[in-house]
Parts: structure tokens; C-alpha cells; sequence
């Protein structure tokens, strides 16, 4: 969900988020968000009009609010009471939902997931980094395979397999950067500041991811290599010409310049 005053250039998660803490800066609304989510279950316009103590009208303007940003959800119950005749009264309770905002995005569900995935799932040959790259590689295909079911691109030549990508992971806070038709450099780095405590570890798992999402997506003439800078992601989508090394350890993507945690902000 967007809003007019919401920057077209965030990710959809993001600018959710940015939403939803914008709605929330109301002191009123903070307070009858809260009051329904201690209620666990669903509340009245009337209930929660009465411990704000306002009228019934402006609780219902407010709430529709939280709605609209998707904190609440909305239905028709009669909560506590037998049923009744007549129009049931509509009710209100929590979304389920978390609220993350971070400039830049990190993902660390992503990284975690890909990582509970590998120790569930390790095989008997295989010590715990590979089956981390391999259940990297496999998530990768499968967003890959659902990005291309979804869009039928049908044959995609390098150009078009970077015009597609981009899209995507522009959408999972890649930030991408396009300066020729057949390069796509990524200027963030949604694992950071986790690669900055095992680079290799993490650096190899995006590589791992996005060489799978390349697979699923059945790209051609494109290829994710390794090409570690400070302040970017490690891994550039591009021409197919050979691939790079693995990052030392000076010049991991886990670099960043200035303090790197000032640019995030988390709420939930």
C-alpha cells in the first residue's frame, strides 16, 4: 500500500511500513491501535470510542484509518453478545502484521529462513555451509520460476533477463543500478549488517541465491558474479563473460562507510 506522500522509489515492504508509522504518529490513533490489540478480540466502534473518549463518529474515521494502513482489519460481529437481529455491529481487531521500516531495506527473515531451511534439510554429505548455498540456491529458483510464471516473459535474451530482474529485485530491496543495458549493479545489500560478521558465509548466500534466481527465471547470457565493493552488494548481475573470485576479506560487501547502523529504523 502507497500513499501520495510516499517516495515511489521504496520497495513495497518498506513503504508499507513508512505508512503504517506515519498513521501511527497520531497520539490517538497509537492509543486505540494499542487498546485493540490488548483486547484480543474484536472491539466495537463504540468500545473504542469510549476509552479514547471520543465520539463514536471521529473513533470511526480514525479506525478506518488504521485500516486503510493495514494495522486493522475490518468485519461485522457481535463480540461477547448472542446473535441479534438486525445489523450486526461492525468490529475491528489487529492485522497480524509487523511493522519494519528500514533505509536502506535489510532482510534478515530471508537470510534466516534460508538458514532454518539448510539445518532442517542438511544431507548427510554435506557440512553446514553447503547446505546453506544449496537451499540459497534452490529459494533463488523458486522466486525465479514464480517471477516467470507470473510475468511469461517468453525467451529472454540478456537485455530482457536484466530489465526483469531489476524489477524484481528492486522489490526485495536490492536497490538496483543499470548504468548499460546488460549491467545491473546492486547498491544494497539487504543482508547487511549480518555479512559483515561472516562475509564469505553471507556473501556466498546471496551469490547462491541470485545465480538461483537467474536458473528459475531461465535467463540467458546473463550471469551473477561476485564483485565485491565497499558500501554495494557483492554480487552484480551481468553479461555472461566469466565469473569473479570470491571477496577477500578486505573487500567484502560488508564494508560500508560511516557508522552503518545510523540508516536503520525498525519498529514492531
Amino acid at each position: 500500500m502507497t500513499s501520495d506522500s510516499t517516495p515511489s522509489s521504496l520497495p513495497p515492504s518498506t513503504a508499507e511500513g513508512v505508512e503504517a508509522v506515519s498513521v501511527l504518529a497520531d497520539e490517538l490513533r497509537r492509543r486505540m491501535y494499542g487498546f485493540i490489540r490488548r483486547a484480543h478480540r474484536p472491539v466495537t466502534r463504540e468500545e473504542a470510542a469510549a476509552d479514547a473518549g471520543i465520539s463514536v463518529k471521529l473513533a470511526a474515521f480514525h479506525l478506518d484509518k488504521l485500516v486503510a494502513a493495514g494495522l486493522l482489519r475490518a468485519g461485522y460481529d457481535s463480540p461477547g453478545k448472542a446473535p441479534r437481529v438486525g445489523r450486526r455491529p461492525k468490529v475491528y481487531e489487529p492485522a497480524g502484521n509487523d511493522i519494519r521500516v528500514s533505509i536502506p531495506e535489510r532482510r534478515p527473515d530471508v537470510l534466516a529462513e534460508i538458514l532454518v531451511d539448510a539445518v532442517l534439510d542438511q544431507r548427510p554429505d554435506e557440512d553446514a555451509r553447503a547446505a546453506a548455498l544449496r537451499t540459497a540456491r534452490t529459494r533463488g529458483e523458486e522466486l525465479g520460476a514464480a517471477t516467470r510464471a507470473h510475468s511469461r516473459p517468453g525467451r529472454l535474451g540478456p537485455e530482457r533477463s536484466i530489465t526483469l530482474s531489476e524489477a524484481v529485485l528492486q522489490e526485495h530491496g536490492f536497490e538496483p543500478d543499470r548504468p548499460a543495458p546488460t549491467d545491473l549493479r546492486l547498491l544494497n545489500c539487504p543482508f547487511h549488517p549480518l555479512a559483515a560478521r561472516s562475509p564469505e558465509l553471507v556473501c556466498g548466500i546471496n551469490h547462491a541465491f541470485l545465480e538461483g534466481f537467474l536458473t528459475g527465471l531461465r535467463t540467458t547470457g546473463i550471469e551473477a558474479v561476485l564483485a565485491p565493493r565497499p558500501g554495494r552488494c557483492c554480487v552484480e548481475l551481468r553479461a555472461a563473460s566469466g565469473g569473479h573470485g570470491p571477496p577477500g576479506p578486505e573487500e567484502s560487501c560488508a564494508r560500508e562507510p560511516g557508522p552503518p547502523s545510523r540508516g536503520d529504523r525498525t519498529t514492531g
